[in-house]
């Protein structure tokens, strides 16, 4: 039986990867310098992925400045960002159906909690897990499990993961739990093989027939 969701919050709660890759991308562009927008993309959820995001630009650029510039443009785009089509549906089902909620993210608690906050979601989940609770980040399963723990000592399967990312939906299914995963324009080139479930979005997803479909 199915008794908790569980989501990851980077893009599939909010798009804050695309935003981050637009920044880069404007900052380049401010400056006259080509950007490779391929290769920081196949770099979104992958944190063994090793990427200079400022390799294009002199030796002697001042990485600080971009960076500061970078991550002011980036909070601009985020602040106008909405909610993830399907994200407020499921946790209100959730809460109709007697199911526990949870966060699992590979960010820190200061980003996570202050967005969930700020669009006004923080009271829908039980338990949130960030980076900085657990031994290892995704891919490993360290969070996956502690959310399973802290949400009444779950079995993996009594809990579905929703994911965006090979790295996480691979933690999930590490940690025994089942894996809907619903890319976004970051995250549709990686390998979902292993997942359970792809959809094209959130709001694709009914509630009862996934619970039916992995409840049995």
């Amino acid at each position: 039986m199915i008794r908790a969701l569980i989501f990851d919050f980077d893009g599939l709660i909010l798009d804050t990867e695309t935003p981050l890759i637009d920044a880069y991308a404007e900052v380049h562009r401010r400056h006259g310098v080509a950007f490779d927008r391929g290769t920081l993309l196949r770099s979104v959820g992958h944190a063994d992925f090793a990427f200079d995001p400022w390799h294009g630009f002199s030796p002697h650029a001042d990485r600080a400045a971009l960076e500061h510039e970078c991550r002011a443009h980036k909070r601009e785009l985020i602040a106008r960002l909405p909610i993830l089509p399907g994200v407020v549906a499921l946790l209100d089902g959730a809460r109709s159906s007697g199911l526990k909620t949870g966060v699992a993210s590979n960010s820190e608690h200061w980003w996570v909690d202050s967005h969930l906050q700020r669009l006004g979601l923080w009271e829908k989940f039980d338990f949130v897990a960030c980076r900085e609770d657990a031994p290892s980040p995704k891919p490993e399963p360290d969070l996956y499990r502690l959310a399973l723990n802290q949400l009444g000592g779950l079995r993996g399967p009594e809990a579905i993961a929703f994911e965006d990312s090979h790295t996480g939906s691979l933690a999930a299914k590490r940690a025994n739990m089942w894996a809907v995963v619903a890319p976004n324009e970051s995250t549709a080139h990686h390998d979902f093989a292993h997942a359970d479930l792809r959809v094209g979005s959130l709001a694709e997803i009914e509630l009862a027939a996934l619970m039916l479909r992995f409840g049995r």
